[in-house]
This record gives C-alpha cells, sequence and structure tokens, in this order.
C-alpha cells in the first residue's frame, strides 16, 4: 500500500467479468455506469437503484453519504473499519484522506459477496497462526485502548484476517474443513459467554425451521459460521443486504417488516422464500432480537434467481428495547395479530401463518 491513493476510477468486477466503472462527482457524489458487455450479458447487481441500463447513475447525498447502497455494503463496519484506520495510520497515511473510491480500492477481492474493485490495494487475507486465544488476546489490547496503534506485526496480521468484514463484533476470516469461516470475538459490552449464547440461539433457529448456515462453537466459547456467499471451491456467491437493495441506514430504525416481506416477493417471486422471511420475523419478534437491522438481512443470486440468505447475527435481547425493523409500524408490544396481518399483505394464508408460528413458539417452548 502506497502513502498517498488517489483512485479516480475504479473498475467493478463480478467473476473476472467487467460489471462497471465508479468514479466520483466533484461533489462528492458516487457515478456508476454499467459496462457495455455487461448490459448486454449480465444482470442488474441493483434491481430497485441501478436497473441495467446505459446511463450514468449518481447517487443520493442520504443515507450514505454519495455511496450506493450496493458498494456501501462491501465495505466494513465497525470492527473492520477500526483495523483499516489502524493499519492506514501505521503506514503513515490519515485515514480522513482517503476518498469512498480508496476505501473500496482497499476492500479490493476481500469484500462480502462476490463484487471486486481494480485497482486493488493487494493486501494477504490468510492467517496461518491457529491460536484463537492468541488472536482474542490482540483483539482485547486493542479494544482496551482505541487509541493505541499496537506494534506493527500484531495490526497487519489482524487486518489481514479481519480489515474487510463487517458488523461490530470483532472477527477473523479462517479456513476450516475446506470451507471458508468467519469467527466471532466478544466485543467490550458483551458478556463473557457470548459465543455460546450465540450458539444456542442459531441451534433454536435451526430447531424453529429456519435456514441457518452451518455453525459451530471454537474452543467452547468464539462463535463461527460457514460462509453462505462462498461455495466450497471458494467460487464467490453474489451477496447483498436489505439495506444494500433498499438504500436503508442499517443505523436508523426505517424499515417494517412489511419492506422486507414486500422485497422478499418482488426479488424472489417465490412463495417459499416470503414464508422464510415470515419465520425470520416471527422468530426474531419471540426471541426478541431488536438488533433485526436491515444490514441483517441479506439475499443472494445465481445468476437466474434470487433467494433469501441463511439467518445470521442472531441475538436475544435482554430488556424492553425496540426493534430496528418495526412490525406493522410497531417496535414494541408486537402482537400475533400484526404478524398475521403482515402475513396475509404478501399473500398467505391462514393455514401457512398458523403452521409457522405453531413451530417457532414449539421450538422456543422447549429450549436447550
Amino acid at each position: 500500500m502506497g502513502v498517498t491513493m488517489q483512485n479516480k476510477i475504479l473498475v467493478v468486477k463480478y467473476h473476472d467479468s467487467v460489471v462497471g466503472r465508479l468514479a466520483l462527482t466533484q461533489d462528492n457524489l458516487m457515478a456508476f455506469e454499467y459496462d457495455a458487455g455487461w448490459l448486454e450479458n449480465g444482470f442488474s447487481i441493483s434491481p430497485f437503484k441501478l436497473p441495467l441500463e446505459k446511463r450514468v447513475f449518481i447517487a443520493s447525498r442520504e443515507p450514505f453519504d454519495g455511496v450506493f447502497g450496493i458498494f456501501n455494503d462491501c465495505l466494513p463496519d465497525n470492527w473492520g473499519k477500526l483495523l483499516v484506520n489502524r493499519e492506514l495510520q501505521r503506514r503513515g497515511i490519515a485515514p480522513n484522506s482517503l476518498s469512498i473510491l480508496d476505501r473500496l480500492a482497499i476492500v479490493g477481492k476481500n469484500g462480502p459477496g462476490a463484487l471486486e474493485f481494480e485497482p486493488a490495494e493487494e493486501i494477504p487475507t490468510e492467517y496461518q497462526n491457529s491460536n484463537l486465544e492468541i488472536i482474542a488476546d490482540e483483539i482485547n489490547k486493542i479494544i482496551d485502548d482505541a487509541n493505541v496503534i499496537t506494534e506493527d506485526s500484531v495490526t497487519e496480521e489482524l487486518f489481514r484476517i479481519g480489515g474487510s468484514s463487517g458488523g461490530t463484533r470483532p472477527k477473523i476470516f479462517r479456513k476450516f474443513d475446506g470451507g471458508d469461516w468467519i469467527i466471532k470475538f466478544r466485543a467490550a459490552t458483551d458478556p463473557a459467554d457470548i459465543g455460546k449464547r450465540e450458539f444456542d440461539i442459531m441451534e433454536l433457529a435451526k430447531r424453529a425451521g429456519l435456514e441457518v448456515p452451518e455453525h459451530k462453537l471454537f474452543n467452547d466459547k468464539y462463535f463461527g459460521v460457514k460462509r453462505f456467499d462462498r461455495k466450497q471451491n471458494g467460487k464467490k456467491v453474489f451477496m447483498t443486504s436489505a439495506s444494500g437493495l433498499l438504500d436503508a441506514d442499517h443505523n436508523q430504525p426505517v424499515l417494517d417488516y412489511s419492506d422486507l416481506l414486500s422485497l422478499t416477493a418482488k426479488l424472489t417471486r417465490n412463495m417459499v422464500e416470503i414464508e422464510k422471511m415470515f419465520r425470520l420475523m416471527v422468530f426474531n419478534v419471540l426471541i426478541n432480537n431488536t438488533d433485526d437491522h436491515a444490514k441483517n438481512f441479506a439475499f443472494l443470486y445465481d445468476g437466474e434467481n434470487w433467494k433469501l440468505a441463511p439467518a445470521f447475527d442472531l441475538t436475544q435481547t435482554i430488556g424492553c428495547w425496540e426493534h430496528a425493523t418495526s412490525v406493522n409500524h410497531k417496535g414494541i408490544d408486537i402482537t400475533g395479530a400484526d404478524m398475521i396481518h403482515l402475513g396475509h399483505q404478501v399473500g398467505m394464508t391462514d393455514k401457512e401463518i398458523g403452521k409457522i408460528m405453531i413451530e417457532v413458539k414449539d421450538a422456543l417452548r422447549k429450549k436447550l
């Protein structure tokens, strides 16, 4: 990585094909144009915001400060951004001197989903140290002192294994049993057994009939999931979140589950996928997962069909916090009638709705 980066144009690629190009306007808004070849043989990477048309698209200022939602999805959140900024500082680069194009260039080929950006600021992502306890200790050092710049080897290695990751919890990428995995660690405010708690909730979700990723508790305390945006052979799967598709700010309570159900219906045109979203809503309400923001719902595309991604980032909130995504425009005191109403809105029958609600309630009643 050089001392300064001043990318003027980024090429967006998918499976070695050029999708289009990104630039910035004089007002620092993102501009995107599909490649001519992609217009002939490709697909819309954001059906509601970037239809497959020959034109230059200009992003709105809000909600992502001039960035299209689909590309905002590719940027790291909190923990990943912290590591990126630390690594920039370590290399003598002021983090606030970088443009959004520079940030995407750092993501390069290592972001979530299948979109890649060139020219990339290549940094290896493999980490050979398999000792999770050592990694956890180094993460805790960073968490304990937000202003410290750790020694070169520590900062660089943590950047390599987690610098392009999304979400708020510290996490790393790891090869395990031939697959690609994400392993999470405690954040400063997490209880000591957060990994076991998340594992137990994922097991409950599986019992409740939700589609969940393969998951495992490493060292009896670090929760890990197999990446569903990677196939066993490492091939990348196109993925984006509800936030990316709808330009919905995941830091604000801007969505209702009626929006998510409608999005699923329009995108997938498949009642099975609609029922999966409905089941996820019921589970989140009954388990009191109020961290159900727009980035915690994802969709996968295989070149022909869209489908809802497996459920992830499932938590149980202690206390009476409001849901990030409302149900029938209610963040608290949500009733069965509210959920039934939303099911009816997307064409579900009373029988289909009742079956899902009973199955989820029964699973939670049995516990683990």
